[in-house]
């Protein structure tokens, strides 16, 4: 057999060897929704809002699930000032859209007042956070993309996951685990 018939042969075996197995994984690959998603005001896309703390709830409005990781986009309505810790993503993006209210951000070094309207970007590993601040209630659209582990994390959560997380040590681990480090405390600020 000359070196030409050889290579043919041979790569005919093997696309005929790993066609069964290129099959299989067509076949559980993950699925996009293929179909419009349509979500109602102050609803959830699943009719489960998740609660992470009193006066704090989110409404799934795009699920990691619905877009096979690309991206994952809540609502959260906030009652409480305040908001999460200086932290920073690994792989995730994050975009807020503020709907109602008033908030303060910090991404990088830069801090933004922010009212209905207005957009803040946060880079994926730039340090970031914000605070609900003023009185009555605030809504914002949160963007995460690539979604990450962001929505098994929130749900993880409201459902006591980090009930018995008490030192900051099992903090870090917790939210290593979905993608995320802590690097300082919650943003402080004044009234305005």
């Amino acid at each position: 057999m000359n070196r030409n018939s050889f290579f043919k042969a041979s790569l005919a075996i093997g696309i005929f060897l790993t066609a069964p197995f290129a099959a299989i994984a067509r076949m559980n690959s993950k699925k996009r929704v293929d179909k419009a998603i349509k979500v109602d005001s102050g609803k959830d896309r699943f009719d489960k809002p998740i609660s992470l703390f009193e006066g704090d709830s989110f409404y799934t409005k795009v699920s990691t699930a619905d877009t096979d990781g690309d991206v994952y986009v809540f609502e959260s309505t906030r009652v409480k000032e305040g908001g999460p810790s200086f932290h920073l993503h690994y792989e995730q993006d994050e975009f807020w859209y503020i709907l109602k209210g008033q908030f303060l951000f910090k991404v990088g070094e830069e801090t933004f007042k922010v009212k209905a309207g207005d957009t803040v970007f946060g880079p994926r590993q730039v340090p970031h956070a914000f605070a609900k601040v003023g009185e009555g209630e605030a809504k914002l659209l949160m963007f995460f993309q690539p979604a990450g582990k962001m929505e098994k994390m929130f749900k993880d959560i409201s459902e006591g996951a980090t009930k018995n997380v008490i030192t900051d040590e099992e903090k870090d681990k917790f939210f290593h685990e979905y993608g995320l480090k802590r690097v300082g405390p919650p943003l402080t600020y004044s009234k305005w």
